[in-house]
């Protein structure tokens, strides 16, 4: 017999009121009869906003994405706009991508700020997420809502908030939201909808987002090049089946093979175990396509099509998936070189990146005479970046996951620009007798050859959360003085706001928000990152490791030596 606690019970008997339908309590009163440990799960706390907003499994409960919790944070959301701008009439743009219940969702949504006098522009159709940041600013929208998950497993979903420049919520509008929200009963909820109020939106929006695509991602690649360059394009069942085809089309790309099993939305994700092109398993299809076509160059988005990968094809022509710091360091060189090359660099220009992603970015900012700015993981901080930096041009940036934006037409990571920036690159090394993967040996070799890798460990449920907090606390408590042999001589604390130099005692304070992560820097220039997941049940360990690159000649040995170096320290910190 599992034991609920009272104030878990309390919850329940809350949700077994006429507040909430009877669809609702019925389903409840299910859990209470046969899966009381399910009922303690969905009701033991409450779904928060992490580093991409809110993101739970489906169920009812106060824990799970349902139309109460997402009602509720309408409404606070609601309540906020109308205090923020007394005066104005308020407008929100609403997307949503192919998972379950996601357009049910972005109507129950839409229904709630139209009750609340709010203009609702709703996306007929699923969306990609960046078509949702570029809508808003598009429609001078003061915020907006997309339904997604990005690439978790199909049971979950999720709320995205986005503010009025385009980005996702930052302080101080994200505590005020949540306290806003936190303050409402769910009676308070008003879900009669004025249909007056709610305007579907859909090719009109998709044409003037898929020409900026066009517009920001092009960089004067001959016709002749662009024709010669050989994709293969999946969209993992999710949304940029949308745009990026036809935006790869208006760009000149003729020659783009779809991995046709998997393009047809679908929340299941049926032919992967998980829909994030992180995975090499995930681009399966694709790769295997790419073999049957000759492709150059393989492009993978997520479900709701911010995260890219790219594989392309090595220096022994096998196809090879790139991970995050890999393509966005060879992105940001790239518009590091236009831009030089158009003369636009006047020492007021930024690229940006997160502070668990390669160090190398700083190195290409060095190089180029531009700042590199370093923020907190989620792409939420390189859009804020700009918001806070006006005077600064904002050239591009990425983070380790997968995720990349070009200029500041879109405030959030974006799959479609950065799709046809892939291509871009690919197409102008091939036509010069290079390739996407050359190009990015001939950075290691000029900037210094850096090798990551993301460990993840999963640990589901209360337990799991309550053994996450207690790694956390356990490496502060203790914290490493040695890893691999190599003595630790900075600790970054960002839940602290401190830096200590080990070797001197010094403490410097850290300016960026607090974060519960923690970051060692080693005597030989390795960095270990720990981080409990803002989204998902995990706590990653990010590990970045570089040596100096001689020649091109020796990529093969050097690589090997940095892997090599990698599962040593995997070993040595018990991670496997």
């Amino acid at each position: 017999m599992i034991h609920i606690e009272p104030q878990i019970l309390d919850k329940v008997n809350a949700w077994l009121t006429p507040t909430f339908d009877t669809d609702t309590q019925q389903e409840i009163k299910k859990l209470i009869a046969s899966n009381p440990k399910e009922l303690t799960e969905s009701f033991y706390k409450d779904l928060e906003f992490g580093t991409g907003g809110m993101r739970g499994v489906m169920g009812v409960g106060t824990n799970r994405m349902n139309k109460y919790t997402i009602g509720k944070n309408t409404q606070g959301l609601s309540n906020y706009l109308q205090q923020s701008f007394p005066n104005e009439p308020l407008k929100v743009a609403i997307a949503y991508d192919c998972r379950h219940n996601s357009k049910t969702f972005a109507k129950i949504v839409a229904d709630v700020f139209s009750a609340n006098n709010i203009k609702a522009y709703l996306f007929e159709d699923l969306r990609p997420t960046p078509e949702l940041s570029f809508a808003l600013k598009h429609l001078d929208c003061h915020c907006g809502i997309v339904l997604t998950a990005s690439h978790n497993p199909p049971e979950y979903n999720g709320y995205k908030v986005y503010w009025q420049d385009g980005g996702q919520i930052v302080p101080p509008q994200d505590a005020n939201i949540i306290a806003e929200i936190n303050s409402l009963e769910y009676s308070e909820i008003n879900f009669d909808a004025k249909e007056s109020l709610i305007q579907y939106i859909g090719k009109d929006i998709d044409d003037v987002f898929i020409n900026a695509s066009v517009k920001n991602g092009s960089f004067n690649t001959s016709e002749n090049a662009r024709n010669n360059l050989n994709v293969v394009f999946t969209s993992l069942h999710g949304t940029s089946i949308v745009t990026i085809p036809e935006t790869l089309k208006r760009a000149g790309y003729s020659n783009v093979h779809i991995v046709k099993e998997q393009e047809v939305p679908d929340g299941d994700f049926p032919t992967v175990e998980s829909p994030n092109p992180e995975e090499p398993a995930a681009l399966k299809m694709a790769l295997e396509l790419a073999e049957k076509v000759n492709g150059d160059i393989v492009i993978g988005t997520d479900p709701d099509s911010d995260r890219v990968g790219i594989a392309v094809r090595d220096l022994n022509g096998y196809m090879t998936l790139l991970n995050g710091n890999q393509t966005m360091v060879v992105m940001t060189e790239f518009l590091l070189k236009q831009w030089k090359n158009q003369n636009k660099i006047q020492g007021k220009e930024f690229i940006g990146s997160t502070i668990v992603s390669t160090p190398m970015m700083e190195n290409l900012a060095s190089h180029y005479n531009v700042e590199c700015k370093i923020g907190l993981t989620g792409f939420k901080w390189i859009a804020k970046m700009i918001k806070d930096f006006p005077e600064l041009d904002f050239i591009g940036g990425g983070e380790e996951s997968f995720g990349f934006m070009v200029g500041d037409f879109v405030r959030d990571k974006d799959a479609v620009t950065s799709a046809l920036l892939a291509c871009e690159i690919a197409a102008q090394a091939k036509a010069k007798g290079s390739s996407f993967f050359k190009e990015l040996i001939e950075l290691y070799s000029t900037h210094g050859f850096y090798k990551e890798r993301l460990i993840s460990i999963t640990k589901k449920g209360i337990e799991g959360a309550k053994e996450i907090k207690q790694m956390m606390v356990d490496a502060r408590e203790n914290p490493l003085t040695q890893v691999n042999d190599s003595a630790v001589v900075k600790i970054d604390d960002y839940q602290l706001s401190i830096s200590k130099n080990i070797i001197s005692g010094e403490e410097t304070t850290i300016a960026i928000p607090k974060s519960n992560v923690l970051i060692y820097h080693t005597e030989d220039g390795s960095k270990i990152a720990l981080r409990p997941s803002g989204t998902e049940p995990k706590i990653k360990f990010y590990i970045s490791v570089n040596t100096a690159l001689d020649n091109v000649a020796a990529f093969k040995t050097t690589e090997q030596h940095l892997e090599a170096k990698i599962d040593a320290i995997i070993k040595d910190m018990k991670l496997n």
